[in-house]
């Protein structure tokens, strides 16, 4: 798996919040001028298959307890935390 998509999954997998700007414009004198800007914030909740695509990648986790899983979770949480930065 290439590094982008592995970033890409990773984000995905753990969740992030996304700005949206959206603007709207009208002309005078053939000129565009800003009328109304409005940025939303959407949190982007994570995603299961994701996750799921990321572990199965990486070993078989089948085997593994819920704490131990959870410890994985939270290593790919740090992974995307240092990938951020």
């Amino acid at each position: 798996m290439d590094e982008t998509l592995k970033k890409a999954l990773l984000k995905r997998a753990v969740g992030y919040i996304q700005k949206e700007i959206a603007e709207e414009y009208t002309s005078q004198d053939g000129k565009l001028i800003l009328i109304k800007r409005k940025v939303t914030t959407k949190d982007i909740p994570p995603d299961l298959d994701a996750l799921k695509i990321i572990l199965n990648e990486k070993k078989d986790y089948s085997s593994l307890s819920d704490e131990d899983l959870q410890a994985e979770w939270e290593k790919v949480k740090r992974e995307i935390e240092d990938s951020n930065n």
